[in-house]
């Protein structure tokens, strides 16, 4: 490839295709089982909520074919339509995985797709989590060549890359060949959309379920060769040089020799995931130090742009804003201490008692924070301040951990709509989904 990025989206595609499952290290794939069962329970978790609602009764209106399971809803609709709905369910709560080179929220944009399409076309357990894995490659290799320039031109980077990831997992599920990968990738990237505009409406879950229906009909239309650019990132008023970013060499190199699922962060916190550092910082001066609550004279939060862009929000008036507000997820964990589902309706985000705890909270652009990172500096009566550092995308724990952290939020998601004991044993196939011989039992089962 010269220089100039020639060729990207050629070896993408070569990735996606011709990469052996078989050469995947085995750890990667304990950690897709473990991305899969925390989708699947944020899902469960968000299947009631309005948007859900909506959107099945536009998929009622417009018809089709019964091909695939809305979870949680006793139906079946067709694929794309499960997508969707799936998706934008799965990101309903804000309490989905992030990963730091994919710029967002991977797996509620990859799943939906895949999951949809395995139970539609009899698909292994194996192939599902192998084009999960290369899907997310795919999107985080892409995302790292698109860097902060594209989040922060505006673009909301779980709906534009995810439109790419989705593709990548779908070619692969579907087994295309590399002519047909890129015309997926070209199609998807054509798509691709998503303003950070809209955060704190039914649009941000919607754009996770829209760039998952997205990438599953470009596979799909790829697979009648259906035509598209051959260089839809790197060629000129291509995906790069429209939406911010450039190839990036090192980057590229690395494709097929590590696997970006391992620094997935699952969320233990209901909310933006910008929310999540300033709130740890703050919980640990508070506990660290044994502040009461009635002590505190002021609490100033640094946090950088990227931060303030997605969860800048200083007067909530929902549980939905309430997601994407640093001064409100701050005084709610000190305040209360649930900072899971609980915490975010419209009745806990207009309680005078966390209101009047809100305005002590400032909220500053601090240019030494990257990414996530927070300090927070908690002043007392008498005039003395504590301090401390948070980087949530750093705090990631071992696979072993992850692995009981995220059982135990599955169970506690799942455990209302299913019941105990089915929520176990849904539990116990996804621990073993490498061995299903077809995705449709296990989807179905999803009803």
């Amino acid at each position: 490839m010269s220089g100039n990025g020639a060729g990207f989206t050629s070896r993408l595609a070569s990735f996606i295709v011709n990469t052996d499952a078989a050469e995947i290290p085995g750890s990667a794939y304990e950690h897709a089982k473990v991305a899969f069962m925390d989708w699947l329970g944020v899902t469960f978790a968000g299947k009631d909520d309005p948007l859900v609602k909506i959107l099945i009764e536009y998929a009622d209106l417009v018809g089709g074919n019964e091909q695939a399971t809305i979870i949680g809803h006793q139906r079946k609709r067709d694929v794309s339509s499960a997508a969707l709905i799936n998706g934008s369910a799965s990101h309903a709560l804000d309490y989905d995985d992030t990963l730091v080179s994919f710029l967002g929220h991977p797996s509620v944009t990859i799943f939906p797709a895949l999951l949809a399409l395995s139970e539609w076309k009899g698909m292994s357990g194996k192939d599902f989590l192998s084009a999960y894995l290369i899907g997310l490659q795919t999107g985080g290799t892409v995302g790292a060549c698109a860097s902060l320039d594209h989040y922060l031109a505006g673009w909301h980077a779980t709906s534009t890359l995810g439109h790419l990831a989705s593709a990548a997992a779908c070619a692969r599920l579907l087994g295309l060949s590399e002519q047909q990968t890129v015309y997926a990738l070209g199609i998807a990237g054509t798509q691709a959309s998503g303003l950070k505009r809209v955060f704190g409406t039914m649009c941000k879950p919607f754009h996770a379920g829209r760039s998952s229906q997205a990438g599953l009909m470009a596979a799909l239309l790829a697979e009648k060769d259906f035509t598209s650019a051959q260089d839809i990132l790197e060629g000129p008023q291509g995906f790069f040089e429209a939406l911010r970013g450039k190839v990036n060499e090192d980057i590229v190199g690395l494709l097929g020799l590590g696997w970006d699922v391992v620094n997935l962060s699952q969320k233990y916190h209901a909310s933006c995931h910008a929310t999540h550092s300033p709130l740890e910082a703050a919980l640990a001066v508070v506990k660290g130090e044994n502040i009461r609550l009635d002590e505190i004279r002021s609490i100033t939060v640094h946090a950088s742009t990227l931060s303030l862009q997605a969860a800048g929000k200083t007067e909530p008036a929902s549980g939905l804003e309430g997601k994407f507000s640093i001064p409100y997820c701050v005084a709610n964990a000190l305040l209360r201490g649930e900072t899971g589902m609980q915490a975010f309706t419209d009745e806990k985000v207009n309680d005078p008692a966390v209101r009047s705890l809100m305005k002590k909270v400032q909220v500053i652009n601090d240019p030494e924070m990257k990414a996530l990172e927070s300090l927070v500096e908690l002043e007392v009566t008498g005039g003395r301040i504590f301090k401390a550092f948070s980087d949530i995308l750093q705090q990631i724990p071992p696979l072993t951990v992850k692995q009981e952290r995220v059982a135990a939020k599955f169970l506690d998601l799942c455990g209302p709509v299913l019941g105990k004991k089915r929520s176990q044993a849904v539990k116990d196939s996804i621990e073993n989904l490498e061995k299903v011989v077809d995705m449709g039992d296990m989807a179905e089962g999803l009803a």
